[in-house]
């Protein structure tokens, strides 16, 4: 049985474009697409979608653009990202996304490793950013900014805006180029190189087919209840590989796409937007969690009280769902009344609407799952990698907090008999990595199963856990094994905690790295008469602060095996950063490079 609203989709090519194009035509939604300027949103009805995408194309044709060819895109969220991102596809070409935090040595070696001979760049912003980069690349032919006032003074720079007057005029010459190329696609082909973080060295070239797309948008689209009505926000990058991946299977299902271009608009964005479906990652849950508790707890008096109530029966109400599949008659009331007093702010708060998030990218923690389902805004953990697109999530109707839920058809997943290792295969897994068959015979087993690198496990019911990173997972000098990923989790329920990186390898006793919600812990410890004058750097040494953290790290994982308990904690004046070569552009740490900074710091709090 296919999805409801991809009938019809088993008579047309197999291709990304293919989808795309038939969705954006039949809807033909007045909001296909959206975006803000200023104070105002913009829409693009589907076929304005299709022809803008064909005459970028064109123009890209007329440049001799060609099957096979590599094109690079560094951008922010926008339409113009879509835009080129289907017309590089609809020649056969392949789509080279790169991340616009990716460090400048990374941006250099990704465009020569792939052999870009084009790259598309957004604005002054980025040029700023990766020029010294861009500038030793010569197999660079052109540079092409979606902003008119952004282009420099080098000879290879032109527009968007001159590539679209390219395809008209070659419209007149050649008309059918575009289509014809639209009919050569095979599922095959090769449509993307998407380069890994890149945690411990150079990053890999993931090579994804349109087959893997098409396979993934069939098998999501069959899996969740996705409707044509439906609103999304497109807050994660789609450089990502989830967010690419969620960009798809969205448009082929005829979901309108509002674009966020930053972090920092996604308050106002969800309120203007009320979006009914979104996928995040769960910073965004965090942040947002901690920012109800704050405001609950300084709320005073009878309505704090009232919040704290709440939260309590939020917690207990979901824990029995999820436990037995049942509540009690007096519980199920106590959470109508906290529903309807507390929990219906945070509904607004997303905007009212949202049927479900999909989270995905790292674990999140049970208490704030709890929260968010309690208070009606469901949020599904998913899995996924850039070696095999989306691989299985939760279903609405079939949740395990805690879990990443059961495999999309068509996706097989087991776990490995030898160490626990998640494995994957299907039409979904990649080609391989780009001029690396080292990597991808390491990866790719010989029954074709890609082994993920993730520790996890497989209930009855076939709902997948992962419990850690295999190369994250580290031993402390008595022998036993630590999985931080999961400690960290449970740190991060911490309101007075920003960013946690559980450590201890080789060293007798598990420890922490804390960079804290400084301006919350600074209004606790003003409240408690504690003096909070000095810099970070002096409160980091503060014994009223570390021992403020301390608490909440032992509290928060006293229900763990002793050993992995985190004993003390070592404070740090400001997050992990990109820019410091501590975080991958997808926000992952680098522990190998956290580990030998603050070695010394580590040994102070874990024993030498």
């Amino acid at each position: 049985m296919i999805a409801e609203n991809l009938i019809g989709f088993e008579n047309i090519p197999q291709t990304i474009p293919h989808y795309c194009f038939e969705s954006f035509t039949r809807h033909n939604k007045r909001d296909a697409l959206a975006y803000k300027i200023d104070d105002a949103w913009n829409y693009i009805n589907g076929n304005e979608v299709v022809e803008r995408i064909k005459r970028i194309a064109m123009g890209l044709a007329a440049m001799g653009v060609k099957a096979g060819d590599r094109v690079a895109i560094i951008s922010e969220n926008r339409p113009e990202w879509s835009f080129v991102d289907l017309a590089i596809l609809s020649l056969r070409a392949v789509n080279v996304p790169i991340y616009t935090t990716q460090a400048v040595e990374q941006i250099r070696f990704i465009l020569e490793n792939s052999g870009a001979k084009m790259l598309f760049i957004s604005g002054k912003k980025l040029w700023k950013h990766a020029e010294n980069a861009i500038q030793s690349v010569e197999q660079l032919e052109k540079l092409v900014f979606f902003d008119i006032d952004s282009k420099p003074d080098d000879s290879r720079a032109i527009t968007l805006a001159d590539v679209e007057a390219k395809g008209d005029a070659h419209r007149r010459i050649d008309a059918d180029v575009v289509e014809r190329s639209l009919a050569e696609i095979e599922p095959n082909d090769l449509a993307t190189i998407i380069y890994t973080s890149g945690t411990t060295g150079e990053p890999k070239g993931v090579m994804l087919t349109h087959d893997n797309f098409v396979s993934n948008v069939v098998a999501v689209s069959k899996g969740l209840p996705i409707k044509s009505t439906d609103r999304s926000l497109a807050v994660l990058p789609l450089s990502h590989i989830f967010e690419r991946t969620v960009f798809y299977v969205l448009c082929s299902n005829g979901v309108s796409i509002h674009y966020c271009a930053a972090f920092d608009q996604i308050a106002s964005h969800l309120q203007e937007v009320k979006p009914t479906i979104m996928t995040a990652v769960p910073r965004l849950f965090e942040q947002v969690y901690h920012k109800i508790v704050k405001k609950g707890k300084a709320a005073g008096g009878l309505k704090t009280k009232l919040f704290d109530w709440s939260l309590g029966v939020g917690q207990e109400y979901w824990a029995a769902k999820d436990n037995h599949g049942r509540v009690s008659a007096s519980l199920a009331a106590k959470h109508a009344l906290a529903s309807r007093l507390v929990f219906s702010k945070w509904r607004e708060g997303v905007g009212g609407h949202l049927r479900f998030f999909v989270s995905g990218g790292a674990p999140l923690s049970k208490k704030l799952s709890y929260a968010f389902w309690a208070a009606g805004i469901p949020i599904l953990q998913g899995y996924g990698m850039t070696e095999a697109c989306v691989t299985c999530a939760n279903r609405p109707d079939d949740n395990k907090v805690g879990s990443i839920g059961t495999a999309f058809e068509g996706i097989e997943m087991k776990i490995a008999d030898k160490d626990s290792e998640v494995l994957v295969r299907g039409r979904n897994v990649m080609r391989g990595y780009y001029n690396n068959p080292e990597a991808t015979a390491a990866a790719i087993d010989e029954d074709g199963f890609y082994h993920t690198g993730d520790v996890g496990y497989v209930d009855s019911d076939g709902h997948f856990f992962i419990t850690d990173r295999i190369k994250d997972l580290f031993k402390l000098s008595n022998g036993k094994y630590v999985a931080p990923l999961q400690v960290e989790s449970l740190l991060k329920q911490s309101p007075l905690v920003s960013q946690p990186l559980v450590v201890g390898s080789g060293r007798k006793q598990v420890g922490a790295l804390i960079v804290p919600d400084w301006d919350a812990l600074k209004e606790e410890m003003n409240a408690n008469g504690v003096d909070t004058t000095g810099t970070r750097e002096e409160l980091c040494e503060n014994p009223h602060f570390i021992k403020r953290i301390q608490r909440d790290a032992v509290e928060l994982t006293r229900e763990l095996s002793d050993y992995e308990r985190v004993k003390r904690v070592y404070l740090l004046p400001r997050e992990f950063s990109i820019d410091k070569g501590e975080m991958t552009p997808t926000l992952k740490i680098k522990r190998n490079v956290i580990d030998e900074k603050y070695s010394e710091a580590i040994d102070e709090i874990c024993g030498s």
